[in-house]
């Protein structure tokens, strides 16, 4: 076919994959699997285009998760994560190896695979997945900290899951001890890199004038890569570069901010549809057969064992360093919000591309990790706000960002905040002077069933409203928590010792 034929198809499929994300996000259906769909459709058990090349999908995929965790950096609200960064850090370290020996265990012992191969499978699995994360959890109305928690650990816990593949799949493993250093030491380089390249970007952009809005995001995305890039030269960790460099430029007043967040938005659904489509035309579904039994198997263990136990252990580590305390229905929560997406399938092709590593079993380990994250995948990512209610942690009345793309509410170093009042909340009847919110602070629209006004200080709010509130970047915590304290204990909730925390 002509380079005119691909390009047609090639955009066929983006515009296809984009109207599927409408039909994904009315039916709570991840969008991923649909991407993968197009894949399998287009393969060679579909239109019969052949694509068997682990190497090539192995680096490509590389960069796709990069740009995907350069957007998660980017949009990340650091006043959402900073109080559970502690707690997703042991998630994403110590929380990694106890996944990895609970699913290496009872595969080597039940499905009798050697050792090597089942703390493969084990590592493989063992990273939650940061494009499925940021795109279900963050449409949940969830408390920010448990919201925070889930985020930042689907961007922290690539990085030590690579290393552990990546030495896995060698053609000698080092000793336990070598690993352990090694992965130490290049998560610090990582880590050195992105806080280093993150504010020298942010101080070089808000000093050159460049002569076109534009050209911000694009500096943006490049000075993100440039940790990327800079860190795995330095035989450190790329992902953890990649991620902190946009985690601080994200969260730094620098010029056309909402842009470069939108730009890196738009380039990361692209890297999704493009990887994806790439690893579902990967796969062959005449040898899927084999490793369904096994994928089953496994992914039980992964869901029903593995990450209850690494979030059990973990949340009592930060319990005994007094960092931070998990009810049993956050932990419940976690457990089943682990969601596995293209991070594990990509991670699959490193073994695969190594032809020296565990003789015969690559491309089977590679199906297997294909069939868990599809049905596990569909199984886990719907059921969420099902769960989500079920364990009392729906809330609808959570404030939540807006993206407004305009200059004003970034020059005034201000938010704009969308709440919705439920059925059972006691904003219900409480007038909006009553809320008593901070003078920086202005509920400037109400939309209630269907209709916009501008509500007087005497308009009572009512069920299902939803409020746009704006307010300055230091009145934004106050304004939570007094709305959270007037949702749950009525307008009087100060008397009642309510802090809305």
């Amino acid at each position: 076919m002509g380079w005119d034929v691909w390009l047609l198809l090639g955009a066929g499929i983006v515009i296809a994959a984009i109207l599927a994300v409408r039909v994904a996000h009315r039916s709570g259906l991840p969008s991923l699997l649909i991407f993968l769909g197009f894949g399998l459709i287009v393969g060679e058990s579909g239109f019969g285009l052949q694509f068997e090349n682990p190497e090539l999908a192995q680096q490509m995929g590389l960069v796709a998760l990069a740009i995907i965790l350069a957007e998660g950096g980017l949009t990340t609200n650091w006043n959402h994560v900073k109080r559970s960064i502690p707690t997703a850090l042991v998630l994403a370290t110590v929380g990694v190896g106890i996944s990895i020996a609970a699913v290496a265990v009872p595969v080597h012992l039940l499905l009798g695979m050697d050792w090597r191969t089942s703390l493969l499978l084990g590592a493989i699995l063992a990273s939650t997945d940061a494009a499925a994360v940021f795109s279900v959890l963050r449409r949940l109305p969830l408390p920010p900290r448990l919201a925070g928690i889930l985020e930042a650990e689907s961007g922290l816990n690539d990085a030590p899951t690579v290393i552990a593949v990546m030495l896995l799949s060698a053609a000698t493993s080092p000793s336990l001890g070598s690993a352990l250093l090694l992965v130490v030491f290049e998560l610090t380089v990582g880590a050195i890199v992105g806080l280093a390249v993150g504010p020298l970007g942010v101080y070089a952009l808000r000093r050159i004038a460049l002569p076109v809005s534009g050209l911000y995001p694009i500096a943006v995305l490049a000075l993100s890569f440039v940790a990327y890039a800079g860190a795995v030269l330095l035989h450190g960790s790329g992902f953890l570069a990649i991620y902190l460099a946009s985690l601080v430029m994200g969260n730094s007043r620098m010029p056309h901010r909402a842009a470069s967040r939108g730009f890196a938005e738009g380039v990361a659904w692209l890297a999704q549809i493009g990887l994806f489509v790439m690893l579902g035309m990967l796969a062959s579904p005449s040898e899927m057969p084999s490793a369904i039994v096994p994928g089953l198997v496994a992914g039980l263990i992964l869901v029903l064992v593995a990450r209850p136990l690494s979030i059990v252990i973990s949340s009592q580590l930060v319990r005994l360093a007094r960092v931070d305390r998990l009810n049993w229905r956050e932990q419940a929560f976690l457990s089943w919000a682990g969601l596995r997406g293209a991070v594990p399938i990509v991670l699959a092709t490193i073994p695969w591309a190594a032809d020296s590593v565990v003789e015969g079993t690559a491309k089977f380990v590679f199906n297997e990790v294909f069939v868990i994250v599809v049905v596990y995948t569909l199984v886990q990512g719907p059921t969420l706000p099902f769960v989500a209610k079920l364990l009392g942690l729906s809330t609808p009345d959570e404030a939540r960002d807006l993206e407004v793309d305009s200059a004003p509410l970034e020059e005034l170093n201000a938010d704009l905040l969308q709440i919705r009042v439920p059925p059972t909340s006691k904003l219900h009847g409480v007038e909006i002077f009553e809320l008593r919110l901070p003078t920086d602070a202005q509920v400037t629209l109400i939309v209630r069933e269907g209709r916009t006004f501008v509500p007087a200080d005497s308009t009572r709010i009512r069920i299902d409203d939803q409020l746009l509130v704006v307010t300055t970047a230091a009145c934004r915590d106050p304004v939570e928590r007094r709305i959270r304290a007037i949702s749950r204990r009525g307008k009087l909730a100060g008397w009642f010792g309510e802090l809305g925390t």
